[in-house]
């Protein structure tokens, strides 16, 4: 039979990294799929159903209280007796913390006489690995031991620790049944408890003791991206991560559950949007990942000199036989991303723009230098002046941008690439890149700013004569060069990302954004990752076809930046539809349906949250403000063009590395800069 990675669309999440709790609407965590209680990249729990005198509550509505904590309300009518209506209530109470999770359970009486409820929880220890749980294949249980007054289990490193008060428990194999007999007077409650406490000793991630910044408020006619800020801002707060070496260092875990680590190309992206909100996670994210800059070349790995990892796992993450990733095998410190170095760069120069101090900057050029070498030396492998990538090893990652699986990068015709590839976008982030990295030489009296430009407008040349095609509603930039350098004709959301690198000329910027605009790759509620004409479409595919709200929103801040404010408040509206749908948390990804074909369904296994999906919200607000670093001291700018899709809108919290300002927006679009 082949195993299947789990749906997660339908679950309730509740995080706080490296914990996490994936249960049922109804705060059941039943065994089998995603459900459980993980530890970084092991679950430790794959149940915890509850009973009432031997029944399930009924379950009649739910409320999240935060990032990490959710309390399920159920009605129980096993005890009791006393007419139709439901007098005995059930309030189940999860919180989740950095190394634990806990339950309240709390039994509410309206009947006129005392009674007895018993209340059982039968947990299940369970220690499979991350990507056992993704490909769905079988569980690793683990029998738990009683010491003094909790059970304890084990193993390689991961360790978890049961505990329930006035509990009576009894052990049946990897499970154990926590039983109590709670009085419950008359119109009055009664409590019982329980938790999990767990650790993983070879984790190579931490908990960031730093917490995320606080006062971030906006308000605006469109009461819909006040809920969608709240709601970021919260599942944000569950991502951060640090390292044991440099635990001030905060970064963002890609997603839960799948990617609950260090991701060179996520964290990035992330931080880089979130600059305006919290610079200090770009200081954090810069930092951690220069401290594992490559410094030899090993094809097994994908590290070359001075390039920026792609992920960090505790072990090799190898997906078994018969399932979706079948064939995977990457090791546990992976280089194999073609983009991650680039964005660096791009983001360190964005954070020195927003403030962050000389100091920070200089001691981070000599990974810039590094940088610069393998830009220079390692990512052109075959010296035609453009970055490719291809995996030597045949089980690492055939696709190494942004779209990384495998059948990503596709002809009109729907057939496949073949690689070396050279991605549309990577040439784009390589000309920014450049430039960016000239002006920070020039800023700090180093040598080369004048070659780096020449290697921008060398590339940008390069990229207009052999990238650009034409089918027949005009030219447009293709996904990709192949093996033999030639244009990949796939009309992908790829293009999109050239906006605002300054790759693109004025002319060549506005083909492009019709392009994306055109209903073909518009769905009304995001940008598509290929359009409805390629013959690989499908509007629930992971790459070719579904909407990935980063990507939209990577899109939409590069329209503002290139000029077309229209167009970006158009597509941060949609965005907002799409987030409306999904209950204010924008997932990764989600299907490229129109409104007229239902609107957007679930892309049923992605991750949420999802670090540049959560962060998103903060370019669909700012993007078409024209807000400009004015540099260390000083506040930002506004020059808006157009009106913001959203009204008056008023934010405050905002942040520069030394300053703390907020923004203030008329409904003609008039923006007002405003001093912490």
């Amino acid at each position: 039979m082949t195993q299947r990675q789990p749906f997660l669309h339908d679950l309730n999440v509740l995080l706080a990294a490296p914990m996490q709790a994936w249960s049922g609407q109804d705060g059941q965590i039943r065994p089998g799929g995603a459900q459980g209680i993980y530890c970084a990249d092991t679950r430790v729990v794959d149940e915890a159903t509850l009973l009432v005198s031997g029944e399930e509550p009924e379950m009649v509505g739910s409320k999240l209280t935060g990032g990490g904590a959710a309390s399920f309300q159920a009605l129980v009518r096993t005890v009791g007796g006393e007419g139709s209506d439901p007098l005995v209530r059930l309030t189940r109470t999860r919180t989740v913390t950095t190394d634990s999770v806990s339950e309240t359970i709390l039994l509410s009486s309206d009947l006129s006489h005392g009674t007895v409820a018993v209340v059982e929880v039968v947990l299940g220890t369970d220690f499979s690995p991350m990507e056992a749980v993704k490909s769905g294949a079988a569980s690793h249980p683990v029998q738990p031991e009683e010491r003094g007054n909790a059970w304890h289990a084990a193993t390689g490193g991961v360790t978890s620790s049961v505990t329930a008060p006035g509990a009576s428990v009894t052990p049946d194999g990897h499970r154990l049944r926590l039983r109590w007999e709670l009085a419950v007077p008359a119109h009055g409650s009664a409590t019982a408890g329980w938790s999990v406490r767990a650790a993983d000793s070879e984790a190579p991630v931490i908990a960031s003791p730093r917490p995320a910044p606080a006062g971030l408020s906006v308000r605006s006619d469109d009461r819909r991206l006040t809920a969608l800020a709240e709601r970021a801002m919260a599942d944000l707060g569950g991502l951060r991560m640090a390292t044991a070496q440099a635990p001030d260092d905060t970064f963002l875990a890609a997603g839960a559950p799948w990617f609950f680590t260090l991701f060179g190309r996520d964290s990035l992206i992330a931080a880089r949007m979130l600059l305006p909100v919290d610079p200090e996670l770009a200081a954090g994210t810069l930092r951690t990942l220069a401290a594992r800059q490559g410094t030899r070349s090993v094809v097994e790995t994908a590290e070359q000199p001075g390039k920026i990892l792609h992920e960090v796992r505790r072990g090799e993450l190898r997906f078994p036989e018969g399932s979706d990733h079948a064939g995977l095998a990457l090791p546990p410190v992976y280089f194999g991303t073609v983009d991650a170095t680039l964005l660096w760069v791009s983001l360190l120069h964005d954070a020195w723009k927003w403030g962050m101090p000389d100091a920070e900057v200089e001691a981070l050029l000599g990974n810039l230098d590094r940088a610069l070498v393998w830009l220079k030396d390692w990512a052109d492998a075959d010296g035609d002046g453009f970055l490719e990538y291809i995996d030597e090893t045949g089980h690492g990652l055939a696709n190494q941008g942004w779209k990384d699986s495998g059948d990503s990068i596709r002809w009109n015709d729907g057939s496949l690439a073949t690689g070396p590839i050279a991605l549309a976008e990577v040439q784009g982030y390589a000309y920014e890149a450049a430039v960016n990295a000239a002006d920070i030489l020039d800023a700090f009296g180093r040598p080369g700013a004048a070659e780096w430009r020449d290697y921008a407008e060398d590339l940008a040349g390069k990229f207009r004569a052999s990238f650009w095609c034409s089918d027949h509603l005009g030219p447009y930039p293709a996904i990709a060069l192949d093996a033999d350098k030639r244009a990949v004709d796939g009309v992908a959301s790829n293009m999109g990302h050239l906006l605002g690198t300054g790759i693109l000329n004025a002319e060549e910027t506005a083909v492009v954004v019709q392009r994306l605009m055109h209903p073909s790759m518009f769905s009304g509620f995001g940008i598509r990752t290929l359009d409805t004409g390629n013959a690989g479409y499908w509007p629930l595919r992971y790459h070719a076809g579904s909407v990935w709200s980063h990507d939209t929103a990577v899109i939409l801040q590069g329209m503002a930046k290139a000029g077309h404010t229209g167009e970006a408040a158009q597509v941060a509206a949609a965005l907002l539809d799409a987030a409306e749908a999904f209950n204010y948390r924008l997932p990764e990804l989600f299907s490229g349906d129109t409104p007229e074909q239902g609107g957007p369904l679930p892309y049923p296994a992605s991750c949420r949250p999802q670090a540049w999906a959560a962060a998103s919200v903060i370019p669909m607000m700012l993007a078409t403000l024209g807000l400009t670093s004015q540099g260390a001291g000083a506040l930002p700018t506004g020059s808006a063009t157009s009106p913001t899709p959203f009204g008056a809108l008023r934010i405050a919290g905002l942040r520069t590395a030394t300053a703390e300002f907020g923004v203030e927006v008329d409904a003609s679009g008039s923006v007002r800069v405003l001093g912490g």
